[in-house]
């Protein structure tokens, strides 16, 4: 089931369309159903499986205590939306004839409330799925496998070394540049999700020099219908790039984990330039190119960004190694600006010339109209999902468009979650970073990685501060299981 909402996720038009994020839905709580009954099993039978956080109790306690807080605040944001939705104050019925409808219930206002009772029982059934997979993909990842529970991986390693008599041409010392190897599980989720970009990299690519208007040519989408304003099965370009600078670093800091892991480091020696790791290169430069090709602004600003904050973390990294590996580095960012250059840096220049003259694609405007919707509802906000069918009545003049998205997702969630949603929502951020910083015991990951996964995770941050990344189900999803594999590392193995 994991496997499915990684792969099924982007190619259904990024799941935009609500039938789509039911399918995740009824995904997340089979993952869910899944979960609770393996812990009723557990505690039943009494038998609980090996996993990668058992540790000292003294070092465990941290972990414990952070993940703890994060299942309440789990429980909270779940319970807040849910309260919402039934302390209904209104709902949106309809639009027609340039006049808009709603219905209003009674409510108690010193509750959670929200002004559209259907939009807010929808985010509430998307979130409860999103929550499940979250914690069923916690416990799934910190399982062991048959193998590692038995040691296999270890005996197999220096069963090989002894056979090529490699123990004494690589002492111990110097094992330390090289990074520990990740769990299979994390293995393989990471290998699924690297190549599932690849091939969606390839397909926006080739839609993109087609010139079709038709979504992964089948669907021709209602807005954005003009080739240039897509990316892929995106029919929104930024949700695209959005969504490749979420994968790119990630697989990039895969990469560099598989390379300089003290396993492949092992057979290495004998088979210089080997391993299956090595299509995760072309891979990363293709999915990094792809926001300068999608030619959203924001996704190439970004994407320059996390290059340089990549490269200099790539650089230092490597600096007792070989000075063809930083040569290699450098070769490796120059062909990725190259290749978006090549395929859409001609388009990209045009449009960077208007991001000022055209307000941001009107974000100002937005902007202002939707301060007073937080102004005025500075708690509890107007409940979650609720923007899209409130924003028609604060808008400054009738001519002016209705959005049904405020370009901003911290902005977005102060006005629609309230101050008490918001905070709550913030507070998840910082345990799941914390819980990687203070815990140990838990998936040892090397630093690069980590760094990598801060450039993704970052870098979505960033794209939320001027689109709505979050808003969209593909690429919150994606973004929650990044966040599940930070919760589950620590900084200490």
């Amino acid at each position: 089931m994991i496997y499915f909402a990684v792969i099924f996720n982007p190619w259904v038009f990024g799941t935009t369309q609500p039938w789509a994020v039911w399918v995740m839905n009824v995904s997340g709580y089979v993952l869910g159903l899944v979960w609770l009954t393996k812990i009723a099993v557990r505690r039943r039978s009494g038998y609980y499986p090996a996993r990668w956080d058992d540790g000292r109790e003294r070092d465990r306690s941290a972990g414990r205590w952070l993940t703890g807080a994060l299942a309440v605040l789990t429980v909270l944001i779940l319970g807040y939306c849910l309260i919402s939705a039934l302390n209904a104050r209104a709902t949106y019925l309809a639009a027609g004839a340039g006049q808009v409808y709603y219905k209003f219930f009674e409510c108690i206002p010193w509750l959670p409330h929200s002004y559209d009772a259907h939009s807010t029982w929808f985010i509430f059934w998307e979130y409860l799925g999103l929550a499940l997979s979250f914690w069923a993909t916690r416990d799934w990842l910190l399982c062991k496998t048959r193998h590692e529970r038995s040691g296999l991986s270890e005996e197999a390693d220096i069963a090989f070394a002894r056979e090529h008599r490699l123990l004494g041409e690589l002492p111990l010392a110097t094992a330390k540049p090289y990074c520990a190897p990740l769990p299979a599980r994390l293995k393989r989720l990471l290998w699924l999700l690297c190549l599932n970009g690849l091939v969606l990299g390839v397909e926006g690519i080739v839609q993109r020099l087609d010139g079709t208007s038709k979504l992964l040519w089948l669907v021709q989408p209602r807005f954005n219908y003009t080739a240039d304003a897509q990316f892929g099965p995106y029919a929104y370009r930024s949700n695209g790039a959005q969504y490749f600078n979420l994968v790119w670093p990630v697989c990039l800091g895969f990469w560099w984990t598989l390379k300089y892991s003290v396993r492949q480091s092992l057979r290495s020696v004998t088979r210089a330039g080997g391993g299956a790791h090595s299509l995760l290169l072309p891979a990363a430069v293709l999915m990094a190119a792809c926001p300068i090709v999608s030619t959203s602004r924001g996704g190439a600003i970004v994407a320059a960004l996390g290059w340089l904050v990549a490269f200099i973390v790539l650089m230092l990294s490597s600096q007792r190694r070989h000075w063809l590996t930083r040569l290699g580095l450098l070769a490796l960012f120059l062909s990725i600006i190259g290749l978006g250059g090549a395929l859409g840096w001609e388009q990209l220049r045009d449009r960077l010339k208007t991001i000022f003259t055209d307000q941001m694609s009107q974000r100002i405007e937005i902007y202002e109209n939707s301060r007073p919707m937080i102004s005025e509802n500075p708690v509890f906000g107007t409940g979650p999902g609720s923007f899209a069918s409130l924003y028609y009545l604060y808008r400054a003049k009738t001519d002016q468009r209705w959005q049904a998205y405020l370009h901003d997702d911290f902005m977005e969630t102060r006005a629609t979650w309230g101050g008490i949603g918001y905070a709550m929502i913030l507070l998840a951020l910082v345990v799941v970073v914390a819980k990687w910083w203070f815990s140990s015991g838990a998936i040892a990951s090397s630093k690069v990685f980590m760094a990598m996964l801060g450039v993704s995770l970052g870098g979505c941050l960033m794209h939320a501060r001027g689109d709505f990344p979050l808003q969209i189900h593909s690429i919150l999803s994606l973004f929650l299981l990044l966040s599940c594999v930070v919760f589950c590392s620590s900084r200490k193995a």
